[in-house]
């Protein structure tokens, strides 16, 4: 499954399949992949952390979209994902996908979380994009141990990437602080 690992910096990389996961330290809001993955709220009207940074960051256009997507759904459930346009960000789409609240971890969280990937990466396949960039989703506010988040995130995607026909062939986590990015190294290292 594994065909290299690159590590330079604050960055890392490993082949899974035909794509490649890529770690890097930064500000998801900078990054010009196809499109960013936002840490969304169920209401998909905005909020803190990157969901909040992303809407202000991408405009009124995002929003929007949110809202026309709530008046045809009423939102989006945890582990769902839907998309919009990227508004004034670099990256041409936003796949907004809702995380699980930490319960302890024995309410199902780590089988939303998981979704949250697996959903996010089969609408970036059907958009036919080449880049994807997430967060670490449900670690902020939701309160999901970043250690274990890393786990769910990293082994649901590399999956997808050797499993899934079309898979976008790169897929970056940017991560906003050191603690989070080692968390996501170790956890890399360790697949």
């Amino acid at each position: 499954m594994e065909k290299h690992t690159t590590v330079s910096g604050e960055e890392m990389e490993r082949d899974f399949g035909s794509g490649t996961i890529q770690l890097a330290r930064g500000d998801i809001t900078k990054e010009s992949t196809d499109a960013v993955v936002n840490a969304a709220n169920e209401s998909l009207l905005g909020g803190g952390g990157v969901d909040g940074a992303i809407h202000r960051a991408g405009g009124p256009a995002i929003l929007e979209e949110c809202r026309a997507i709530r008046a045809r759904q009423g939102g989006c459930p945890p582990g769902e994902a839907v998309v919009t346009g990227g508004g004034r960000l670099p990256a041409r789409f936003v796949i907004h996908t809702v995380g699980p609240v930490w319960r302890g971890g024995d309410q199902g969280e780590p089988a939303i979380l998981a979704s949250c990937y697996r959903n996010a990466l089969r609408l970036a396949a059907e958009k036919g994009l080449r880049s994807v960039s997430f967060p670490s989703i449900a670690t902020g506010a939701y309160g999901y141990p970043v250690g274990k988040a890393a786990a769910v995130a990293l082994s649901t995607v590399a999956t997808f990437l050797a499993e899934e026909k079309g898979a976008p062939p790169r897929v970056r986590f940017v991560l906003f602080d050191e603690e989070t990015l080692r968390a996501y190294r170790e956890s890399l290292a360790s697949l």
